[in-house]
């Protein structure tokens, strides 16, 4: 048995026959198994792939028709997963798609938390028949804890197969199962928690938009794209004209969010996934644009700069407008893999939005690549 592939009990272990086992090698065989399932607990990476092998595991060496572990929602209330190994002759529960706790010989356990003992299925009243070959059950909570994460269920062709000897080595299995369960939970809910601190980590903290860094990242990784691709990569730099004078007659938190709006505004003009809408640095945003030539891009960017003005941010200490105004450069090339590197696009950009300011302000430059 391993994590990463169905059991093979050819290759993993030798198959007992356990009609010919006397009572020492019986318990020899429990024990193997009881090793093996430890090992791969602590070992296994993939929670499924474990699951299954230990399943595989019990079915082909005890006179095991089914095995499987039910896995319960958070309530408690519903199993919703279950991994088994085993010859299925009739629909079991989780196949059918709603398995209340309230059905079953593994809804009795999860309900009262304890093994369940079904010595002959055809007297129990809560047992739901999988295999027509099955004449008894062992159910055993998987709990860690406080928290009871499913059940373990054992279905034999004999009747005799549960003797106090096997239920120890089940309840010991279902304990193991239980831990891999519990690290299995960990490890997804800090790889969640680190996929949001590195997204957190992209974002600017003040407007909400793609700060320096996720900019910096998806300029490198669109250059190489569009340079295979053999199409133009367009970049938009947008200031905001006079920000100091209009934080220092206004305050700060009103600059704050007059950039907040400006970023807003910025993100009405994103069309697809593709395109990124940034904060640069200060006062300063970036929109990168994909597969735009300089001629759309620069439509793009008169029809921000009005958009701005449309809003109509009331902007006292302004040379230029009653208003918050921005000053937008535009810079458009297909990119080379090997030269020149994608930060000329920037400079291109950035050096347009400085001729714009000196021309006036409020206004948009668009400055064609150097050949």
């Amino acid at each position: 048995m391993t994590s990463d592939a169905a059991y093979n009990p050819a290759v993993d272990s030798p198959v007992s026959d356990w009609d010919g086992q006397d009572a020492p090698a019986r318990r020899a065989t429990l024990g193997r198994i009881l090793v093996r399932i430890a090992r791969e607990a602590l070992q296994g990476s993939d929670l499924d792939a474990l699951l299954e092998g230990i399943c595989e595991c019990l079915v082909a060496e005890l006179p095991v028709a089914i095995a499987s572990v039910i896995l319960l929602d958070e309530a408690n209330t519903q199993f919703v997963h279950e991994v088994y190994s085993g010859e299925w002759t009739q629909s079991p529960l989780a196949m059918i798609g709603d398995w209340p706790v309230t059905q079953g010989g593994a809804g009795r356990c999860a309900r009262l938390g304890m093994p369940q003992l079904i010595a002959d299925v055809h007297s129990d009243p809560d047992y739901v028949a999988g295999n027509d070959d099955v004449r008894s059950e062992y159910l055993v909570p998987i709990r860690h804890g406080r928290r009871l994460h499913g059940v373990l269920n054992i279905e034999s062709t004999r009747t005799d197969f549960f003797d106090a000897e096997a239920c120890a080595v089940f309840d010991a299995v279902a304990d193991l199962v239980a831990g891999a369960i519990h690290f299995a939970r960990i490890a997804d809910e800090l790889r969640q928690a680190n996929d949001k601190l590195e997204q957190l980590s992209m974002i600017d903290g003040l407007t909400g938009i793609a700060n320096r860094r996720r900019f910096d990242q998806r300029l490198a990784a669109d250059w190489l794209r569009m340079a295979v691709e053999g199409r133009p990569l367009a970049l938009l730099m947008v200031d905001a004209d006079a920000f100091k004078p209009l934080n220092d007659a206004c305050g700060h938190l009103y600059g704050d969010e007059c950039l907040r709006e400006l970023a807003r505004t910025c993100e009405d003009f994103v069309e697809s996934e593709d395109d990124l809408v940034g904060r640069f640095g200060g006062e300063e945003l970036v929109l990168l644009l994909p597969g735009r030539d300089l001629a759309a891009a620069t439509a793009i960017a008169e029809a921000l700069r009005v958009a701005v003005e449309t809003k109509a941010m009331l902007h006292p200490a302004s040379p230029v407008s009653a208003h918050v105004t921005v000053s937008v450069g535009v810079a458009a090339l297909v990119p080379a893999v090997a030269h020149p590197p994608p930060e000329r696009l920037v400079a291109i950009a950035d050096r347009a939005m400085y001729t714009a300011k000196q021309q006036g302000r409020n206004r948009v430059c668009a400055e064609p690549a150097e050949p």
